[in-house]
């Protein structure tokens, strides 16, 4: 999901360098970038010393020096709003490096604000990413339905577009790079079908309704709904009881209905 959304915001880049670490060597990662056409050059660290890596050490100095903001939050919102806030001050923030280098201003936004990748549509970026998201649209309550799974998202999003997302044992529904939802479940990779969904955990977004519900719901009165599929060549019955009318007509004996 982040390899993603990095690529639809900036575009798909020729080279792609990265540490050795097991997300970059995954199957289903080189598969992305081979269907992407990346070039992936994984960097080695001397023995195993994962903390001399220049581009990981340079992060997680970022990262450490914003914990204690993190910390201080409460709900994943807050946590999402303190992590864009981080983002803007690190690109917006002079940067030795750039400067050693002679860009001026020295400030990440502006050196790199007009790079752009190769750029692809989401339906085409979508179909990249296929052995693990599964485009979907809400029906009118929030729900959604994956391989004879129906279950909620979503009461804000009606009749919206999301994706679903499986990773691991778990499935994310996000809209607008947010994660709306999850579910855990199993997946079976070799026939790229769920096998399995339940639980289920809701996330407060921007994008949930503020207005309350008569009867707010909960994770224990939404729960997964299984349909089995129907043999080949079977088709539903239906009953074949008459409709009743809502007022039975009968005869008064005067010539009228009633």
């Amino acid at each position: 999901m982040v390899l993603y959304t990095a690529y639809l915001r900036y575009g798909v880049p020729e080279t792609l360098i990265s540490d050795s670490g097991s997300t970059f060597t995954s199957n289903a990662f080189e598969a992305v970038c081979k269907r992407l056409h990346i070039h992936h050059e994984p960097s080695k660290s001397t023995r195993g010393a994962s903390y001399k890596n220049i581009i990981e050490t340079h992060f997680n100095m970022q990262r450490r020096l914003y914990d204690s903001q993190f910390s201080l939050t409460h709900t994943p919102l807050e946590l999402a709003q303190v992590h864009q806030r981080f983002i803007h001050t690190y690109n917006t923030t002079a940067h030795q490096g750039l400067w050693h280098e002679g860009f001026a201003p020295p400030i990440p936004s502006t050196v790199l604000g007009a790079a752009s990748g190769r750029r692809y549509s989401p339906e085409e970026l979508v179909r990249k990413f296929s052995r693990a998201v599964f485009p979907r649209t809400t029906n009118r309550y929030g729900c959604v339905t994956l391989q004879h799974y129906h279950f909620s998202v979503a009461e804000g999003l009606s009749q919206t577009p999301v994706l679903l997302w499986v990773y691991g044992e778990e499935v994310c529904v996000v809209f607008e790079h947010v994660v709306l939802a999850a579910y855990a479940c199993r997946y079976d990779w070799q026939t790229h079908k769920v096998t399995d969904i339940h639980g289920g955990v809701w996330y407060a977004t921007r994008f949930t309704s503020p207005q309350q519900s008569l009867l707010p719901l909960t994770a224990q009165d939404c729960r997964v709904i299984y349909h089995p599929p129907l043999p080949r060549g079977r088709m539903p019955s239906h009953s074949s009881t008459q409709q009743l009318f809502l007022f039975k007509l009968g005869n008064t004996g005067e010539g009228r209905s009633a």
